[in-house]
């Protein structure tokens, strides 16, 4: 089925011919401004904001929006954040083929953000196109932002067959993305991030990507050229925000975030400490979907699910305080040989340090300690099985 882009104006980034709009309303708005200035203090406001429209000049695409500007403004905060960075995409190639990547979630805004950066490092002929739930547009410049920075929304909270129409439109999107604007996708493997490090891939998510597209669901799967990408962090910015949720659910199982929630969660995944990060792409999925092909309809999507997560989870990268709090949590120093105990100490200290930042009225310090050991812990245990059953 070939579709047109205003068939999809609901939800799509914006066109080259709307880039140079978007960019005037960005610019013109005080709260991004404010942003900016958190990022860049030394410099005077004037300075500011003749650099910003001077490398706005030329840019005519959401591609070259994300180069000229978000690239650098990514970096720039790696370079404070982070001790490295690296993309491991031994399973795949820059060349013709575009790719609808699908990994674990560990921060809001960033996954996307520096998958995109060191793709075009790696001198892929494009980045990718993020799929970003509406519910995280909690000021307008954030809607016009994501917009410029090709972003595609997924709605959320819908009546029950308003949901199954966005789904199918959205469904349709990717699929024109991938075929018919060549470009790729990015998407992470569930709804929300799993607070405790335990990734798993939804298997409605699977069951979306097959409502748009053409022939049966194995075939429209392939249709995408499904990548399963890791993203391992060695600490995680939001920890001990994702320890405090925990807690205020179990004490209040109607509890919900609030949008000032989600905005204060995306501001500290941002600014946070991460250390070491690494991306691992495996292979395309379509590598071995084919084996499959003789499963029933009800068990390909579990099956589909279970196997991705096995690359993502053979895919992660894992440091010392992954191994520690496995340790610690068990009781038994099983992966002693893998750390010092330097690094246990060194570990044991940030833990501490994490929940020191919790401030709640009842606050359960064993239950928060527990959460957060097991946030670290998950990926150790994952790995090593994803390994044992390979």
């Amino acid at each position: 089925m070939t579709h047109d882009l205003h068939d999809f104006d609901d939800i799509r980034p914006f066109s080259d011919e709307e880039v140079g709009q978007g960019i005037k309303e960005l610019l013109a708005d005080p709260q991004f401004n404010q942003l900016l200035k958190g990022f860049t203090p030394w410099l005077p406001e004037g300075l500011r904001n003749t650099m910003l429209k001077a490398a706005s000049v030329g840019v005519r695409s959401t591609l070259d929006f994300q180069v000229r500007f978000m690239k650098p403004v990514i970096k720039q905060l790696l370079r404070k954040c982070a001790t490295s960075y690296k993309l491991d995409y031994e399973g795949i190639a820059p060349g013709e083929e575009r790719y609808t990547f699908i990994s674990n979630h560990r921060d809001i805004v960033l996954d996307s953000a520096i998958l995109n950066m060191m793709l075009n490092d790696a001198k892929f002929p494009t980045t990718s196109e993020v799929a970003i739930g509406d519910n995280l547009l909690v000021r307008p410049w954030i809607r016009t932002l994501v917009r410029l920075n090709k972003s595609f929304l997924v709605k959320r909270s819908l009546p029950r067959r308003e949901m199954l129409e966005a789904s199918r439109l959205l469904s349709e999107y990717m699929h024109y993305v991938i075929n018919q604007k060549r470009d790729n996708i990015w998407i992470a493997q569930r709804e929300g991030r799993a607070k405790d490090s335990d990734d798993r891939t939804q298997e409605s998510l699977l069951k979306m990507m097959t409502m748009g597209g053409e022939g049966t669901p194995l075939e429209r799967l392939k249709d995408l050229h499904i990548v399963p990408v890791s993203i391992s962090y060695e600490y995680d910015p939001c920890d001990y925000l994702k320890a405090e949720e925990f807690q205020l659910k179990r004490d209040n199982p109607e509890w919900k975030k609030s949008q000032q929630d989600d905005f204060d969660n995306m501001g500290t995944g941002i600014l946070g400490k991460k250390g070491h990060i690494y991306y691992h792409a495996s292979p395309c999925i379509n590598t071995w979907l084919d084996e499959l092909a003789s499963l029933p309809k009800t068990e390909l999507f579990h099956a589909v699910a279970q196997r991705i997560d096995k690359e993502i989870h053979r895919g992660y990268r894992l440091w010392a305080g992954n191994y520690v709090a496995e340790d610690l949590l068990s009781g038994v120093p099983h992966n002693a040989e893998l750390y010092t105990h330097t690094e246990k100490l060194a570990f044991q200290r940030y833990v501490q340090s994490r929940l020191a930042l919790i401030d709640l009225p009842d606050k359960d310090t064993a239950f928060l300690r527990e959460r957060i050991l097991t946030m670290y812990a998950n990926p150790a245990r994952n790995h090593r099985l994803a390994i044992e059953t390979a």
